[in-house]
């Protein structure tokens, strides 16, 4: 279980927010959050890098010169991938970079790292009233006021998408927005800090518990 003190827009303690997922066990959880990871910066690969063999090079059906006789090494295709243009070997060509990892062990995986960031998070009061319109500078004062050091890479997490909350986060290249439903374990694991809302910290509770 995850126990967070929760913030009001100004800064001050108003309350205790708690979530109960199910987490790795302490020796498996290492293994288990590296393999969600890797699945997913493998997944992310688009894997279309190519090169063209001397197969594929345009050109190169005439011999350049004959057999004997010229006192030149023998050579059959001006392609040839001892030439300059000729065709590249053992080159890249397109593949499928992705990894397998079965549904209850990402889910598994995911909550374990949530659950490791307890001591990096801020959980604060839904904020979204506060917001009347985009304001990148309203938003950096309040996380300064919830005690996140200016620089830090934050990952917001809200309930649902807001549009002045997105517009005011968007611009700070330091923050990272993200739904509850959406979360993912290199957003969690890459971040220096982490902020939610109490209905995001609600919604996690009901997405990922059991």
């Amino acid at each position: 279980m995850v126990s967070c003190v929760v913030h009001n827009w100004e800064g001050k303690e108003s309350g205790e927010a708690t979530v109960d997922l199910r987490i790795a066990r302490e020796e498996n959880a290492a293994h288990i959050v590296h393999r969600a990871m890797r699945r997913q910066m493998s997944n992310a690969r688009q894997g279309t890098v190519a090169s063209k063999t001397r197969a594929e090079v345009r050109g190169g059906g005439r011999k350049p010169w004959k057999q004997k006789g010229t006192g030149r090494a023998r050579a059959g295709s001006n392609r040839s991938p001892l030439w300059r243009g000729g065709g590249v070997i053992f080159g890249p060509s397109p593949r499928d970079y992705s990894v397998k990892m079965n549904r209850k062990e990402r889910r598994l995986a995911l909550t374990t790292a949530f659950s490791s960031r307890s001591d990096d998070m801020v959980v604060v009061e839904n904020f979204v009233d506060k917001l009347p319109r985009p304001k990148t500078k309203e938003l950096a004062a309040a996380l300064a006021r919830w005690g996140i050091e200016e620089g830090s890479k934050v990952l917001l997490i809200v309930a649902d998408k807001q549009e002045n909350v997105y517009l005011s986060a968007r611009n700070n290249a330091s923050i990272k927005l993200v739904l509850a439903a959406n979360l993912n374990v290199y957003d969690l694991l890459a971040s220096d800090r982490i902020v939610a809302t109490e209905d995001a910290i609600a919604k996690i509770q009901e997405v990922y518990s059991d």
